[in-house]
């Protein structure tokens, strides 16, 4: 078995479902500053407490905003996934412990790490479950464990929630949702926009050069 050294695309897909998207600076679970697919201050700047609060006038590029930090974020945690897991792992363990870790910040203290170290797959499947609070986050912990363990990617399209200004989601229902084409078109860096190629003005034509040449020989015989 190869070690694999970043998540695949079903696996970002999986951990977006598990996240979401708010275009939008909101309070999480836990009462935490949160932004886009699951951004906080402790991943790194934007602190999202300081951003503009509520919905951004052009949601498209709110999006396109929160995609660009999951990148960054997500290369970070995956980074530490590989510094604490010891042993070759198949893509979708790798996919299924960078989700855990992505929500718990766990990797290196978890009892699931310490078992896949000394080589006992079957428990550090079930230490999913030792990270679950609140209550409300143990599917995501059982969906995570049966991907780790069966390779069971969740399906599905991805919804994009509505926050007020005062941080609170409304998922009442979703403004919008992806598909799995179109959250792997944000996942791609935008490229950089082309330099504007200048017009080039055209040679004048060397019949209209002679005739040019002709009349200032004719004015200079004349002077």
């Amino acid at each position: 078995m190869q070690t694999t050294t970043r998540t695949t695309d079903r696996g970002q897909l999986a951990l977006i479902r598990h996240e979401g998207i708010v275009p939008g600076p909101y309070l999480d679970v836990k009462n935490v500053w949160t932004f886009g697919i699951g951004h906080t201050a402790e991943a790194g700047p934007p602190d999202p407490a300081s951003m503009p609060r509520g919905m951004p006038a052009d949601t498209q590029a709110g999006i396109r905003e929160a995609f660009g930090l999951f990148r960054s974020d997500l290369a970070a945690y995956e980074a530490e996934v590989r510094r604490a897991v010891k042993v070759p792992l198949a893509p979708h363990e790798f996919d299924a412990l960078v989700s855990f870790h992505y929500n718990t910040g766990g990797i290196a203290k978890a009892a699931l790490t310490r078992h896949l170290n000394a080589g006992d797959r079957a428990a550090a499947a079930e230490a999913f479950l030792n990270w679950r609070r609140p209550a409300s986050i143990i599917p995501r912990r059982e969906s995570e464990r049966d991907l780790f363990r069966h390779g069971r990617y969740p399906g599905g399209s991805i919804p994009v929630w509505s926050v007020d200004r005062n941080g609170r989601v409304d998922f009442s229902r979703p403004i919008r949702r992806l598909t799995e084409t179109e959250a792997l078109a944000f996942m791609r860096p935008q490229p950089a926009p082309l330099a504007p190629v200048m017009p080039r003005h055209p040679e004048p034509p060397a019949s209209w050069l002679a005739r040019l040449a002709a009349v200032f020989a004719n004015l200079t015989r004349r002077v």
